[in-house]
Parts: C-alpha cells; structure tokens; sequence
C-alpha cells in the first residue's frame, strides 16, 4: 500500500477521526497545543503499530514482553513497523553517557585495545613485553622468600578443574592455593561448579631443595599457556604481575591484554574501584547541614540528621562538652565559628575522648568516647543501614563530589595509561563531537595499524557525523545521559537511527527542533529527509514554522483545543493548509496572523543583577548583567552556555540567597544586586505532580475556595459537613473503595496494569452522602468534571474562585479539566498551570522568574499568549528572564543576552547584548542574522 488509512480514531479527545496519510513521506501533524496531534501520533498510530507486531510473536514472547492494549480505532491499514523517538527516553542511569548511548563508546573501546599503546601509569614509560625466561629471571631474584607462589593456573574463572589437580600432582608440584587457601596435593580438593576460582602454584623453598629454577620456569610456561600471557607471583602476600605482553621493568608492573572490557567504566576490569566507574562518589555535605547560619548552636543553626539524632537531647550534650573542651560558645551564630570548631563539630575529635553524659531509658551515666562527628556519623549510618526510609532521609544531606582516586574519569589507571594518537580514552570522550571527528580524521597511523582500525574508525566517523548533522556537534561522549534535554535526547536517537540504515519503517517524533537554534535547523531537516529517502515514512509532531514549510504533507488538527479539537481541520500541502480558512496554522504560514513588534520597549534602568566570573561547564570567566525590572531574553546556538549560567548558576545561587535552599551552584566568583529581589520562582515543565491525586485545582489552589464554598452550603452545615469532607485526599467525604482515586489500580503481573474506574463511586471519587450536596445542581464531583471553561462560566459570581480560574483560562488551558491527573498533562501544559498560580498570587513587584524554552509544545497562537503572560509579570514590576530560541518570543524582549559563538568548548563567551534590533546589528551573532528577518 501507498497510504496508511486510519478509520474512526476516538483516543482522548479525538472525535471518530478518519485520515489518509501517503507513506514514504516527511509528514508533519500541526494544530494548537492540546488540540490532539500526539492523541492522533503516538496514542493512536504508534500504540497500533507496536500491538500489531507484538501479536506477530510467539506467544511466549508475548508474556514476558506484555500485551498491549487496542487503542479506541476502528482499524488502521497500510502499516509498518514503528518506532517511536519522543523526548521521555532520556536515561537517569548515572552510568549512561551520550558515547554509551550512542554506541560510539564501544567502538572506541575496540579501538584502544587493538591499536592503543600501552604506557606505565607510575613512571609513564611505554609498556615492554617480556619473555618466560626473563620473567623466570626475575622471580628468581627474589626468592628469597621462603615460600614462593606462581599463579594463575586458573584466575576467575567457574568450574570444578579435577583434570588441572591431577596434571600438577603429576608434574611433582606439592601443594596449590584455592581460592586464598592453601591445600597439598595429596588432599582432596572439592570445588563447586557455579563458583569462580582463583588457582595457583606453590614452590615451597623448604621441601623441594633442588629445581627450583626448573620448577619455576614450568609454572610460568604453564601459567602464560594457561592465562593467556598473565603471570602472578605471590611473595609472603606481595603481588608481582608480570606478562609475556606488557610489562614496565623499571617499575616492575605488568597488566594483562589489552582487551576492550579494560576501557569500560561499567566493568569491573576496568572500572575505578573506589567510585565503580560512576566518577563521583555521595558525601554528606557540612553546608546542607547548616540549617540557618544566623542561629547559634543553641538555636539549632546546625542540623543533627533529623529523625536520627535528638538534637534537643544527645547531640546537644555533646555540643556541651565540646564547647568546653574546645573553647567556644553554644551562643554564637554558626557563621561567627571558627572552621577549626565547625570542623570537629562535623568530622569529630581524631579518636580523642571526652567526658559525655547520657541520660536515656537504655542507660544513663558519663561516658569517655570519641566524638565521631555528624558528618562521619551519617556516612556511617548511610552505609550500615537495611532501611530504605532512614537512606532516603540521611541522602538529603548529601551530594554527588568527583571520585577521589579517578577524579571523575571512571577507569582504572591502567586503561588510562593507553592512548591512541597521544591521548588516552578519556581525554578523547572530553572532546567536542567535531573536535573528535577532526582528530579521528587526522590520526597518524601505520600500515598495520590502518590495516587493523580502518573499519573500526569508519564506524565511529559516520557516527560522529550522524550527531554532528542533528545539531549535537557541541556535545562529548563523556557527557552524562541524565543532563541530556529531551530534544538532545530525542536528536541522539534520531542519529542512532540514521546509523541503522533501516528502510520501511515508519518513524513518529515529538518535535525534534526543540532547543535547536535555527542555524542548525536545517541540519536537522536533511537528516529527516535522508531518512525518508531511504524509503521510510515520518510522522512529526511539530510547531517550527521551517519545518512545516519543507514538509511533504501537513496535517492540521484543531480548530481548537482539548473539547474543542480533536478534528482534521486541513490535510496536504502548505499552500492546502495556508488556503484553509478554518486553520490557524495556516493564517500564521500566510502572514494573515504574526505575533508583533512591540511599539516601544521596556527602559533598562541603573538597576542590574550581575553574576562574576562564571567559569561552569564551557563558560570563559563570564561576567554578566542582568537588567532588573524587565524582560530579557538569553539566546545562542545549542551548547553555547545558556543552562550553565542561567540554571546551573543564576537560579542555584538566587534561591540560596533569597530563600535559604541548599541547592548546588555552577562555578562562578560572585552575584551581586541580589537585594533588588525577594523571591526567585523557576517555573519549568517538570509534572505539577507525580500520582493522580494531583490535579490543576489542587496545584493552583482553586480547590480551597471550592470546598470552602461547598461547606458553606445549608445542605452541608445541617448535616455537620466542613471543608475536609469535600477532598478526596482524607477520610470522611471520599469513597473509600478506590481511597478518592475514582480508579481502581488491577496489577496483571506479566501484562500492564489495568485502570478501570472505580465500581462504587463511578469515577466520581467521593460517597453518596457528599455528592448529595449540590450548589447550583452540581456536586463537587461534577466540579472536578467541568472544563476549566465551564468552571470560569460556572463560578462568576464567586469572585475568589472565579479569579484563579481565570488565570488558567488566561494562560491557554481553558479545555483542561479542573479535575484532571496531571500525570495526563505535557510539559507544556504542566508549565502553564505553573504560569495561572503564579499569576494568580499577589504581586510584590521584586520577584525575578526564570523559565527554560517555555514555547516547547506551544502553537504559534499559544506562544501569543504566552508573551500575554510575561509581559503582564514584567509589567507589575517583576523580572523575567527566559532561555529562548524561538524568534518570535526573543524580537519582544526588552533585553537580550546573546552567548556564543559556537556551543561546546566553540561557546562560553558573550556575544552581544542590548534590545534586539542591537542584537540584529552584531555580524558575529548567529541569533542576530535570524533575528534580522524576524525584525522585518
């Protein structure tokens, strides 16, 4: 088939949708934001694609890999496999980076141990092979020990070897070492089969008096036939490696074969053994300790460990005798303490005892112990205990801190000790994608050498330029997975993909352009495009302007949102969609609708926020100026610094100071004009909860009022019902078969949990006896139900109810639901209920926002309102700084901050600063030359 035909698609919002899309095309579904095109995308096509081909596997597979449920269509034809790239696949595993993830990380390993040259990691020298008769030399010269062991005949490895026993019996050896364990030979010697062992050869000096220079020379013959080149011997517990492969004379170490599981951080060989290859290591931090360094001691300016330790009892008997042994007051603010005393108070006296009273139902009486330090006391309690809850409490005060041995490099020092063209592996995966590909590209190499790595470094070439084509030519292969955007993310699954050369597949994405600058943009649209040349489909979920022009087909779903979507509005090509009078989509493709120039901008004033020598991640010692009391915009290309100094620096170090959190600051000397605020507020599109429970009534606080006015009902004061008898979180009003959910949770063990809505209460999560009280002929239930729309209708005349509903319907949400999960909400939505509470809540007019790419997941016609919103804020005095690449939000800042100019080690410095038409002007800004047609 030619087309994929879908047929009466009824997923959420969708409204018994048929459609016919052409197959081996760049299609891309646009419409506003809520109006239903990831219903359409990913809960309706790719939800079918996937069920279909699991029922094509045995049922055997079927059971272990789950049975998906029949999206609500009828039926859907014409389709291929799907694979689905979206931006919730970014991995939380500490141990995955963008090399493992991309799987260039495997290949370099490859690399290294077939071509990599081995160095000493004491004297640097690079690494020797040795021969049996130089090694046998050695031992020689220093048997001096009386008993000498040659090993491994096996070095861990699973089995029972009965057979290697009984040769060495044979061979006139008379005892081995198993395992630690010292047996003779003429023992038996049972080993389990599933147990890996440790085996070597004993010379004892004191039986065999003569050949031992033969006898050492047969073990180490037969431990290199055995081990692979590898020879351990065993002087009185001294461990000497030695090898007929790599060895440093000089300093008397050898290592085994270079073998690619030597360069993995997430395998024992080569992992660091102190960090297990994390390259961090957690440690209580003394500063999240310190509860308010204005109080004294006696005060509590010191936190105990919370529930761990009585600071009222225990620890503060402690606190006695320390101020009197060590000379200081229990009255003075913590920030007036010596660091001497705050040192014992933290890391405890070195083992000296003091004189401590006891008084508890256990025992009581006066002790001499060694203070231990509450520092060293929760890193201890950490460690010791079983319990998950006491874990969870002690990891509050604790942070991630580079590992002290590798210092953050993950290998060993051996792995480390091999470099290729002069660097090491790690000192390769801190490059830049293109500084990497420059220097792959430029190895010198020999014939052998090219003859062994050629397929290897063609592998890692087109991968590397797979990344460099999506936009992330600015990221390392070092990089964590867990700082990853999801745009990052989803653009390394994209290039992940492109490596695998499949064709007939059909590939759905959510927005790949999300936090991509628009000089990299149509990098990413000729990587789209050579994915459809290789004969696939694709599906994009997408707003970008660019993207919508260059595609195949468009179609557009609307007119509007949520109740008011879910409909084909238009269907074809960009002039079929600009044509279209009912598409909004197509007005703003036609010019018929833009988001204008303001008339004048905002004054900059003589008030300024400035951060000093911000050197975090790429930063070059930046010192940046924020103007207070306006709206400033922070752009640059991908990689260029925005997060490090606006999330990682400016929100941190803000929140410290004005609202005295303990998060972790990026690297930078100082902040100045901070009083010019009292509160910062980061509004993000992380969900605005994590269970059903949490909903936009409960998030904004419109559900207060609600039950307030609910209990002030006749119905309700006759019957003794207060406000607590309208939530659903408490017993009392609730339905207590499904505890308020209005869903039962059914586990089917191998196949996915079931939702059904609750039997009892029909999903309206409360009693009979509750949803009998009704204002206006609705219960609360019927409230939780309405539309945030028919609630701003519902309530006019409740003015404190009325007010924060109108905030929501301000921001864009009038079709969600009051009621709604927000386990059910995008990023987008989530962030905009965030926007409606902020803007329901009294102004002081020195509050500073930040938000990061607020436009993902927004419409055109959406990020109209959204620029309502922000203006609106600024407009009562506050402060908004905004981490942007959409044009149309940054040509009406008042302020613009232009960082650049390339991303990576390429970035890191400020390019241009000022309105921006100053910014238009600047030939060294990428931002500028776009803006430029922005402006008009």
């Amino acid at each position: 088939m030619k087309e994929i035909f879908v047929k009466g698609a009824k997923e959420n919002n969708l409204k018994n949708v048929d459609l016919t899309i052409p197959r081996d095309k760049l299609v891309v579904f646009s419409g506003l934001s809520g109006s239903g095109k990831s219903s359409l995308a990913f809960d309706t096509i790719f939800a079918e694609g996937q069920r279909k081909y699991m029922e094509s596997l045995s049922s055997y597979a079927r059971m272990f890999l789950g049975q998906m449920q029949k999206p609500d269509v009828e039926y859907i034809e014409g389709l291929s496999p799907a694979v689905s790239i979206d931006q919730k696949t970014t991995s939380k595993n500490p141990r995955s980076t963008v090399g493992t993830v991309t799987e260039i990380y495997d290949y370099l390993r490859l690399l290294y141990a077939r071509i990599g040259k081995p160095h000493c990691p004491k004297c640097g020298r690079e690494i020797e092979r040795q021969t049996v008769d130089q090694i046998t030399d050695k031992i020689m010269a220093r048997t001096g020990a009386k008993t000498l062991v040659v090993a491994p005949i096996v070095r861990g490895r699973k089995g029972e070897y009965k057979k290697e026993l009984e040769q060495l019996k044979r061979a006139g050896y008379v005892r081995v070492k198993v395992d630690g364990v010292t047996y003779t030979l003429d023992e038996e010697i049972l080993l389990e089969k599933n147990v890996k062992h440790e085996i070597g050869v004993i010379i004892d000096r004191l039986i065999i008096k003569e050949g031992v220079e033969r006898r050492v020379s047969e073990a180490v013959e037969s431990a290199i036939k055995l081990a692979d080149g590898l020879v351990v011997a065993d002087f009185d517990g001294e461990e000497v490696l030695y090898s007929t492969r790599y060895a440093c004379p000089h300093c008397e170490i050898s290592f085994e074969e270079l073998a690619p599981r030597l360069f993995s951080f997430n395998n024992p060989y080569g992992a660091c053994p102190h960090c297990t290859g994390l390259g961090f290591t957690q440690e209580v931090d003394p500063k999240l300790l310190i509860k308010d360094e204005n109080l004294t001691l006696r005060e509590g300016g010191i936190r105990a460990g919370g529930m761990f330790i009585d600071t009222s009892k225990m620890i503060f008997n402690e606190f006695k005798v320390l101020a009197k042994t060590y000379g200081f007051s229990l009255d003075v603010p913590v920030k007036d303490l010596p660091e001497s005393v705050l040192n014992i108070i933290f890391y405890g006296t070195d083992g000296d005892r003091i004189p401590i009273e006891y008084n508890s139902k256990a025992f009581s009486g006066t002790f001499n112990v060694a203070y231990e330090g509450i520092v060293n006391n929760l890193q201890r309690r950490y460690r010791e205990t079983s319990s998950d809850m006491v874990k969870s409490e002690i990891a509050r005060y604790m942070r991630d801190v580079p590992c002290t041995v590798c210092h953050g490099k993950r290998l060993k020092p051996e792995a480390l000790a091999v470099t290729v063209g002069g660097v090491n592996i790690y000192e390769l995966c801190e490059m830049s994608v293109v500084k990497m590909d420059k220097f792959i590209g430029e190895l010198k190499l020999t014939n052998t050498e090219e003859m062994i790595a050629h397929r290897i470094l063609k592998e890692i070439h087109a991968r590397l330029n797979f990344l460099i084509n999506v936009g992330l030519g600015y990221l390392t292969l070092s990089r964590s997975a867990s700082t990853l955007s999801g745009g990052e993310s989803q653009r390394i699954r994209l290039a992940t993909q492109i490596g695998s050369g499949l064709t007939g597949v059909l590939y759905i994405l959510d927005e790949p352009s999300i936090g991509l600058h628009q000089r990299d943009n149509q990098k990413l649209l000729n990587s789209l495009k050579g994915l459809r040349d290789l004969g696939n489909t694709l599906i994009v979920v997408e707003h970008d302007e660019e993207t919508l022009r260059e595609a195949d087909y468009i179609v557009d779903i609307g007119p509007g949102a949520g109740v008011h979507g879910g409909e084909i509005v238009a269907q074809g090509t960009v002039e079929d969609i600009m044509h279209c009078k009912d598409s909004i989509t197509g007005k703003y493709l036609s010019g018929e609708y833009k988001i204008n120039v303001p008339m004048a901008r905002r004054p900059v004033g003589d008030r300024w926020l400035t951060i000093k020598g911000a050197e975090q991640n790429n930063l070059k010692g930046l010192t940046v100026d924020f103007p207070v009391g306006v709206f400033t915009a922070v752009t640059g290309v991908s990689g260029s610094g925005k997060s490090s100094l606006v999330n990682e620096i400016l929100y941190p170090a803000l929140s410290n100071k004005l609202m005295n959190s303990h998060l972790i600051e990026g690297k930078y000397k100082s902040i100045e004009g901070f009083e010019h605020f009292d509160k910062v507020i980061c509004i993000d599109q992380s969900p605005i909860g994590r269970t059903p429970r949490s909903n936009p009534a409960t998030y904004t606080g419109v559900f207060g009022p609600i039950r307030e006015l609910f209990a002030s009902l006749p119905e309700a004061k006759s019957r003794g019902y207060t406000a607590g008898r309208f939530s659903f979180n408490v017993s009392g009003g609730r339905c207590e078969h499904c505890s308020g959910d209005g869903i039962i949770q059914i586990e089917m063990h191998f196949l996915p949990d079931i939702y059904i809505p609750c039997e009892v209460c029909k999903g309206a999560r409360y009693n009979r006896e509750t949803l009998e009280v009704k204002y206006k002929g609705k219960s609360i239930g019927d409230v939780l139900e309405m539309t945030v729309e028919e609630a701003l209708e519902f309530f006019k005349n409740v003015p404190k109810i009325k007010s924060k509903i109108q905030t929501l319907y301000d921001v864009g949400l009038g079709y969600i639901k009051l009621g709604q999960s927000s386990t059910t909400l995008s990023g987008g939505e989530a962030q905009r209920v965030k926007l409606a509470t902020e803007l329901s809540k009294r102004s002081t007019g020195k509050t500073i926002y930040i938000l990061d790419e607020p436009t993902t997941g927004l419409h055109s016609h959406d990020v109209a309102r959204l620029i309502d919103i922000l203006s609106r804020l600024t407009d009562n005095g506050n402060t908004v700084v905004v981490i942007e690449h959409n044009l149309d939000v940054i040509k009406v800042a008042d302020y613009v901050i232009d960082l650049g100019p390339e991303g990576g080690e390429g970035g890191g410095r400020v390019i241009a600063k000022g309105t921006p038409e100053q910014i238009a002007m600047s030939k060294e800004s990428a931002t500028g030359e776009f803006l430029k047609k922005a402006l008009g």
